[in-house]
This record gives C-alpha cells, sequence and structure tokens, in this order.
C-alpha cells in the first residue's frame, strides 16, 4: 500500500497562509494521482500534526513545507512523530522542501511582480523568516547566492525576525545594494504564503526604500510541488515504506 503523504505547515492566524496552505495541497494531490494526500499543521492551524497523523491508517511520509532546516524540523516533528508510530506501522519524516533547488522559482516570482531580468539594474532582499538555529540561517545565505548567481545581481539576506532596532540591518542591506550600484530594491520572499511576517519587511522598506519592487511567496509554484514529491519518494524508498507495487519515483518523473 502506498504511504499517505502528510504536508506539513507552520502555521498562522492570518488565513491567506491557510489558504495558500490548502493550493500547495491541491496541486501535490494533482501531481500525485493514486497517493493519499493530507495537510497538517505545527501550530495555530487544525488539524494539528498529532491529531492528523491519528487519522493516518497504516505508513504516512511527513514533507515539511519549512524551508530551512531548524527546530521544528529538528526537534518538534521528531517528537511529535515517535509519539504516533507503532508496532507495523511507520512514519517516516522526508526532508524540508527548501533543500530542493529553488532559485529558479524565486526567480520566477520575481520576474512575474515586473523585474526586468535583463536591463534593470536592481538589487534584491532574499528575506525569510530566520531561524535561532546558526545552520538554518545559513542555508538561507546559500540559497542566496544561488539566486545571485542565476540572476547575476548583488542579493542580500533580510530575516524578518531579525530586522534589528530602527530596522537597521535592513537598512544596511539596502545601503550594500545601492553601494553595488543597484538603482532599485527587489524583494523576493523566502516564504510559502504572504502574512504578517512578510508585511513588516514591507512596511519598513515603504520607510526606507520607497518604490521597491515586491515580489509574491513562492506558494503552490510548480518548483515547490516537485520539491514535496521528490522528498516523499526519496524518504518511503530510501526506508522502504512503499510496498513494491506502488507507483515508482521514475513513473512520477516521466508524467511530470
Amino acid at each position: 500500500m502506498t504511504p499517505t503523504l502528510l504536508l506539513v505547515a507552520h502555521g498562522s492566524r492570518d488565513p491567506r497562509f491557510g489558504a495558500t496552505a490548502r493550493r500547495v495541497l491541491h496541486a501535490v494531490s494533482t501531481a500525485m494521482p493514486g497517493v493519499d494526500v493530507r495537510l497538517a499543521y505545527l501550530d495555530l492551524d487544525g488539524p494539528l500534526v498529532g491529531d492528523a497523523l491519528e487519522q493516518v491508517d497504516g505508513d504516512c511520509v511527513v514533507v515539511p513545507l519549512l524551508f530551512a532546516a531548524g527546530y521544528h524540523h529538528k526537534v518538534d516533528l521528531p517528537t511529535i512523530i515517535a509519539g504516533h508510530t507503532g508496532p507495523g506501522r511507520r512514519i517516516v519524516q522526508a526532508d524540508v522542501i527548501g533543500t530542493f533547488p529553488l532559485a529558479q522559482a524565486l526567480a520566477d516570482r520575481l520576474i512575474e511582480a515586473g523585474l526586468d531580468a535583463r536591463s534593470e539594474r536592481a538589487g534584491i532582499l532574499l528575506t525569510a523568516v530566520g531561524s535561532s538555529d546558526p545552520s538554518a540561517d545559513r542555508h538561507v545565505r546559500r540559497r542566496a547566492i544561488e539566486l545571485s548567481m542565476l540572476l547575476h545581481r548583488p542579493v542580500e539576506v533580510v530575516f524578518a525576525t531579525k530586522l534589528g532596532a530602527r530596522d537597521q540591518r535592513l537598512r544596511a542591506a539596502v545601503r550594500r545594494l545601492r553601494a553595488a550600484g543597484s538603482e532599485r530594491i527587489a524583494v523576493s520572499p523566502y516564504f510559502l504564503s504572504a502574512g504578517l511576517l512578510t508585511e513588516r519587511v514591507e512596511a519598513a522598506l515603504d520607510e526606507h526604500a520607497p518604490a521597491s519592487l515586491v515580489a509574491g511567496p513562492l506558494g503552490a509554484h510548480p518548483d515547490v510541488v516537485e520539491a514535496v514529491c521528490h522528498h516523499y519518494w526519496v524518504a518511503a524508498s530510501t526506508d522502504h515504506v512503499a510496498s513494491q507495487d506502488s507507483v515508482s519515483a521514475a513513473t512520477f518523473v516521466a508524467r511530470a
């Protein structure tokens, strides 16, 4: 029997987050016919992960809709999963979707927002949540390097939870982009959905870099969907959760 795929998002009081997560759920379900795809949250939205796992019969692969492997990935989810694993049932936690190449998805969102990738001298602010885990923040900085190489323009990282007193870190990033020759600032949100944190960055930019171009969050971009599918099949095959007659990863790739 093909294991259930449980997408796990962080959760938010902002209704836009839940709406976006459900769009991802629908897109993944469409891309993976024959797989039971469900959605749960770590906090603030329902169903919570533990409640969702109680409703799953048989094996399950949990794919976190997170862009960096911080506390939620390393501590929260493993603890919840350990409490719901039993004899004859396996629950496997996959990598976060941010370990899949997503620089092109970020570039696509910038171009959709109006960035002229060929001629406009724009510097990019890659914005992300920010973590207490230094390795998670380093991951975001690596993604910024990838985006810079792809678009051939400077990219600075600003964490929405670490803007600094009077937005000093954001102001410093804008100054560095200006010093590098950027005539315009373009914001690339490394977020699944718009919400309070993306708005916090935008409000600061309205004050310190008016008329900045702001791209949309990644949402249900095809690369996000592919990341989910890839991590599901890797986790399922590596841990032998999938049965021999389940749809293989190669079959999915052939359909794409």
